[in-house]
C-alpha cells in the first residue's frame, strides 16, 4: 500500500483546512486509517483513527470537536477536516494505514504503512 498525503499549507487560526490521503492498491477498505502529526524534536503524535467501514472514529483529546476524520472507500481516500486550528496544531501531518487491531491504538508503531507527510502551518 502506498499513501500520498496532500492538502497542507498555511491557514489562519480559526480557519479550516482539509487534508487528503490517497491510497494505492485494492486493499484500502480492509485497513484502518489514521492521522498522526510531528514537530521537530518531538515524537509522532496521534491525531485520529477510523475503522474500515468508517463507522467508528477515535480522536486525541485536544482534537475532539475540532478535527474530523472520514474516508471514502470507493475513492481509496481518507480525509482530515481541521476546523478552528490554532498555532499549536502546526506540524507535519502523516496518514497511516494499519490492520484492524490498530483502530484503538495511539502508537505509531502499530501502523504498517505511512504517507510522506504534508506540512500544516497555522498562523496566529
Amino acid at each position: 500500500v502506498q499513501l500520498q498525503a496532500s492538502g497542507g499549507g498555511l491557514v489562519q487560526a480559526g480557519g479550516s483546512l482539509r487534508l487528503s490521503c490517497a491510497a494505492s492498491g485494492r486493499t484500502f477498505s480492509t485497513l484502518v486509517m489514521g492521522w498522526f502529526r510531528q514537530v521537530p524534536g518531538k515524537e509522532r503524535e496521534f491525531v485520529a483513527t477510523i475503522s474500515r467501514s468508517g463507522s467508528t472514529t477515535y480522536y486525541a483529546d485536544s482534537m475532539k470537536g475540532r478535527f474530523t476524520i472520514s474516508r471514502d472507500n470507493a475513492k481509496n481516500t481518507v480525509f482530515l477536516q481541521m476546523n478552528n486550528p490554532n498555532p499549536e496544531d502546526t506540524a507535519i501531518y502523516y496518514c497511516a494505514a494499519g490492520r484492524p487491531g490498530a483502530l484503538t491504538s495511539t502508537h505509531a508503531s502499530d501502523y504498517n504503512y505511512w504517507g510522506q507527510g504534508t506540512q500544516v502551518t497555522v498562523s496566529s
